[in-house]
């Protein structure tokens, strides 16, 4: 494989691999020696400190502390979040070489979190790893996009079946919102807010068979199914966001009228269409 134009070396020319303007962002973390500068403020006993019910602290002991730290995992936690997203816009270029210390570089945080976040990404088969050069996007094709819908439809088809059947007509009230969001966020023609909202109604219908393990094995397929293929476009277009919405009301509405043969038909067709 080649090496990308945006690419760069773990130790070398950062600037190469950073994402175009008004890309990702994570909040500035708090460095060590301001925690400590703010935790030895607030123990610092204040003017007049102990006055107010005639209390004398001079002779006490103070109790110590304890010393706060900074989460790391929360700071590798929202890198993870916004390499996903970057992924499903298109700002991660699949074939590109990425290196960590760009990648933090862009951040405004160190190369650690965001060498986790990507050996994560490389576990969900989003990214490879380049040794002691980064780590490079994956090429996908359209036959794993086929391959991804195949699994879907044999997992999630018999489990939205057996819902039809089971699920009272009022718990699919809750789900309505969750449809009518998708066709919201399709409107926006926003790629990444129309994959959130889908995401979070297959969940949700998912959550209610009471199965965990199935909810994030399917959602794990589901967002692999959202990043771009190799050589195409970043996204559908906006008309093809909002008729994927649709099939997602089509498909309560056959939920809750108990139309076996419609719920199956749906889910198949939609996972044959959605990319």
């Amino acid at each position: 494989m080649k090496q990308g134009t945006q690419g760069s070396t773990e130790t070398g020319h950062p600037e190469r691999a950073r994402m175009p303007a008004g890309g990702m962002r994570v909040p500035p973390q708090p460095r060590a020696a301001d925690v400590d500068r703010e935790r030895d403020a607030a123990a610092a006993p204040g003017p007049g400190a102990g006055d107010v019910r005639g209390e004398h602290t001079h002779s006490e002991t103070p109790i110590p502390r304890p010393r706060p730290t900074v989460q790391r995992s929360s700071v590798r936690g929202q890198i993870l979040d916004a390499l996903r997203t970057a992924l499903v816009s298109g700002e991660l270029t699949p074939g590109e070489l990425y290196s960590a210390p760009a990648l933090g570089d862009r951040f405004g945080v160190s190369a650690t979190p965001v060498r986790e976040a990507m050996q994560q990404l490389a576990l969900e088969g989003a990214v490879e790893v380049v040794p002691n050069r980064g780590f490079r996007v994956i090429e996908r094709g359209a036959r794993e996009l086929a391959e991804l819908a195949e699994v879907r439809s044999l997992i999630e088809v018999p489990v939205m079946l057996r819902l039809a059947r089971t699920v009272p007509v009022e718990r699919w009230a809750d789900m309505r919102p969750l449809a009518e969001a998708t066709v919201r966020a399709a409107g926006t023609g926003c790629r990444v807010t129309y994959a959130e909202s889908d995401r979070a109604f297959h969940r949700g219908l998912l959550a209610l068979s009471g199965n965990e393990q199935l909810v994030h094995l399917a959602e794990d397929l589901h967002r692999r199914a959202q990043w771009p293929l190799m050589g195409g476009p970043a996204g559908r277009g906006r008309a093809d966001l909002l008729a994927d919405a649709a099939e997602h009301t089509a498909l309560l509405d056959a939920l809750i009228s108990r139309d076996l043969d419609g719920v199956r038909a749906l889910v198949g067709e939609h996972f044959a269409g959605a990319s």
